[in-house]
């Protein structure tokens, strides 16, 4: 190393440049949108952690020990993808994808995905959740088991709707990103 120079740690320098290239808006993008694009994943996150202290129940089996955390993973990567509507990686394949890297995202393959997830998402989250919560009941109409959680008028319950109730946003930012997308793409 030269007299002067900096060193940097390798894994440091790794994880600092995935992250700024993951997060770095592309020239067009306002920073309204972009903006929104980062919400996106802070909208799913207190649901996704509200659910982690059941994995320590002791009426739960080893499946659905696995199973709510990998949900919360999944719905975090799933709301992150959002970001790639406004970062470079969701106009241009990243270079760690062999046999694509480096080409253009064709505009389809990002908007119809983007598009049917903010419909199913403010179909189930931002429309039907409401409404069962109101009438009591599941999606399949029947009623909900007095110990669901959100039940009474406990701490517990207002802490369930305090994490679950941003995830009515989702849909809703997903398809203002899915149009602004379109549209910078069109152009």
């Amino acid at each position: 190393m030269s007299h002067g120079a900096i060193a940097t740690p390798v894994n440091g320098g790794r994880l600092r440049t995935a992250w700024k290239a993951a997060h770095e808006p592309l020239p067009g993008v306002s920073p309204r949108t972009r903006r929104l694009a980062y919400a996106v994943p802070l909208v799913v996150l207190p649901s996704s952690v509200w659910r982690l202290p059941a994995v320590f129940d002791s009426g739960i089996s080893a499946g659905e020990r696995l199973y709510i955390p990998t949900l919360s993973v999944v719905s975090e990567l799933l709301a992150f993808t959002a970001v790639g509507l406004v970062a470079r990686w969701g106009e241009v394949f990243p270079t760690w994808i062999p046999g694509l890297h480096g080409r253009r995202v064709p505009v389809r393959l990002a908007v119809v995905p983007a598009a049917l997830a903010a419909t199913v998402l403010t179909a189930m989250f931002t429309l039907v959740t409401p409404i069962t919560t109101v009438l009591g009941t599941t999606i399949r109409g029947d009623d909900l088991p007095a110990d669901a959680p959100g039940q009474g008028a406990s701490l517990g319950s207002l802490w369930f709707y305090a994490c679950y109730t941003p995830l009515m946003l989702w849909g809703p930012l997903l398809a203002v990103l899915t149009v602004a997308y379109w549209r910078r793409r069109r152009a």
